[in-house]
């Protein structure tokens, strides 16, 4: 009961952010589903595009334009990188890269997906993630991770960017 009220309040909030075309407040969501069938985690980043662009100026030091016309092959892979630098996985101890998938946009929410193949059976999720953290110090990334039905949460920040689902 406690994590379905938790789960209903982040998507609560999320979608309150969204809705706003200028926001204060600074929250990402990460889905992670475990997928025993396919052996594979299944990623999907919400990030807001204004915020992921200011980022990867301050990263890179490049005007980027995610999520408009002006949006070019350079934008896209200085995003994969950021993404591979700041959101980072070990599964059962071992790092594993993401595998990037697509993107879309929504609602001024950049959506990307990622997977990670070969996982057998997973028995401990480590995850750091400190996107958007340098931008923003007050930034919370709400990471939800699915393992077959069995639902998890995790709450991270510019403080605290490092965490484990098991």
């Amino acid at each position: 009961m406690k994590r379905t009220f938790k789960f209903t309040f982040f998507i609560l909030i999320f979608l309150l952010l969204i809705s706003a075309s200028s926001h204060r407040f600074y929250t990402a969501i990460f889905q992670i589903n475990y997928v025993p069938q396919k052996k594979m985690l299944q990623i999907t980043t919400r990030i807001f595009i204004d915020d992921f662009n200011d980022a990867l100026k301050k990263q890179y030091h490049k005007t980027t334009f995610l999520g408009t016309d002006k949006e070019t092959q350079d934008d896209i892979n200085l995003m994969k990188k950021y993404l591979s630098e700041k959101l980072k996985l070990t599964v059962n101890g071992k790092f594993e890269t993401l595998n990037y998938l697509s993107k879309e946009e929504e609602n001024n929410v950049l959506i990307c997906y990622f997977k990670i193949n070969d996982v057998l059976k997973l028995k401990s999720l480590k995850i750091e993630n400190s996107i958007l953290t340098e931008v923003h110090p007050e930034q919370q990334n709400i990471i939800q991770f699915n393992d077959n039905g069995s639902k998890s949460s995790l709450l991270l920040s510019g403080k605290t960017t490092k965490g484990t689902l098991k």
